[in-house]
């Protein structure tokens, strides 16, 4: 698999996705935290923030937790990289270790695709390819 060297699986670039009651009121908190919007559509419901290298969306009304997420093909600034691993890799390699991504298998052979799986105490993770 493609990806930096010494790590087994490369998962992309990651970020906190919060689910927030408040919009607008989440947005001021974070920005007083020092983060800028960087992406986004807050019409739609949803912004994403950085911090130096440190990524959170926040999202209302889209989902009920917080959710961490990768994204393959993204560094850190929503910028492509080169190589990466593409998502059916990652789903391909997470099966053959036991864990089993929910819902259905991605169908397509390249681009877009996401899948998602819940760690033994809960907590969603989401592999979110946009390309």
């Amino acid at each position: 698999m493609a990806g930096k060297e010494g790590v087994a699986l490369d998962l992309g670039a990651f970020s906190v996705s919060l689910s927030v009651i408040d919009l607008a009121r989440s947005r001021a908190f974070y920005e007083a935290l020092g983060f800028e919007v960087f992406g986004g559509d807050a019409e739609q419901g949803w912004i994403m923030l950085r911090n130096d290298s440190t990524v959170i969306g926040l999202f209302q009304g889209m989902f009920e937790s917080n959710i961490l997420t990768f994204n393959p093909g993204w560094d850190a600034a929503a910028h492509d990289v080169e190589p990466f691993t593409d998502v059916r890799d990652i789903q391909r390699y997470l099966v053959e270790r036991g864990v089993h991504p929910e819902g259905p298998a991605i169908e397509a052979e390249s681009g877009p695709g996401s899948i998602t799986v819940t760690d033994p105490d809960g907590n969603v993770i989401l592999i979110d390819q946009h390309r």
